[in-house]
């Protein structure tokens, strides 16, 4: 059995290839994870064939699984993900484009794909809610009366009162920090890793990251008090990454 290269009471750090190692994380029950994408010359940026493939098969607990990627990446990847069903997308909206194409819109932003096996009604979801920043148009209605908002409304499935919060938008602002400064050259922003992991959760769950970095995954889960496993073929990144977890909790 491999030794954790760090381990604390809430984040276990392994080096190695995750492919190799995927005895250690099949027992977590949502995966969050950055894959190389494959799309440039750089020695790194090699795509794992079958990894998502290999997560369904070796794992009977991780029902939830979130991908960041391109459109690029998932189409040309779409049969490695033939085991999972698509439940959403949201998008990472960066503050300044890093594109490498001078012939094209500069891009500032990648999705992160949301895929899940099993049913959907058994699957430990919080949905995301924010304080609404636009009040509500009081107007009045047919009959006379004020309408201000906090009435009961009718909504598929139920019923729905106004509560003062929203459903969280699927763009999601985040900044990962100067290029030149981050831990990491493709480092993921804890603005966007914690609302995934607020939703997908529960309080008692095990979140693994086979693609670890710098850690970002298990330090987001870190500050949320949830348990996580992050897996990193550089060892650079993984004492980078031990050094960030090592520390006391930002936020909750």
């Amino acid at each position: 059995m491999i030794e954790p290269y760090y381990s604390d009471d809430h984040v276990t750090i392994y080096h190695g290839n995750c492919l190799e190692l995927a005895d250690l994380w099949t027992s977590a029950d949502v995966m969050v994870t950055d894959p190389p994408y494959g799309e440039t010359s750089l020695a790194w940026d090699r795509w794992p064939v079958g990894w998502p493939q290999m997560v369904a098969e070796l794992s009977s607990t991780i029902q939830q699984l979130w991908c960041f990627g391109s459109t690029r990446m998932f189409l040309d990847r779409r049969d490695d993900f033939a085991a999972w069903k698509l439940a959403q997308d949201i998008v990472w909206s960066k503050p300044r484009g890093r594109g490498v194409m001078n012939d094209r819109f500069n891009r500032s932003h990648e999705l992160v794909t949301h895929w899940y096996r099993g049913a959907w009604g058994d699957l430990p979801l919080t949905p995301p809610r924010v304080p609404k920043t636009v009040p509500w148009t009081v107007k009045a209605t047919r009959n006379g009366s004020v309408d201000d908002g906090s009435k009961v409304r009718p909504m598929a499935g139920g019923s729905y009162q106004d509560d003062g919060t929203r459903l969280m938008l699927t763009v999601i602002p985040g900044d990962p920090g100067d290029a030149r400064t981050t831990l990491h050259p493709t480092q993921k922003p804890l603005e966007v890793l914690t609302p995934i992991l607020r939703y997908s959760c529960a309080p008692d769950a095990v979140i693994v990251d086979p693609f670890m970095g710098s850690g970002s995954t298990l330090r987001a889960a870190k500050d949320l008090g949830l348990k996580a496993i992050g897996v990193e073929l550089n060892e650079e990144y993984c004492e980078k990454a031990a050094r960030r977890c090592a520390q006391e909790v930002l936020f909750t």
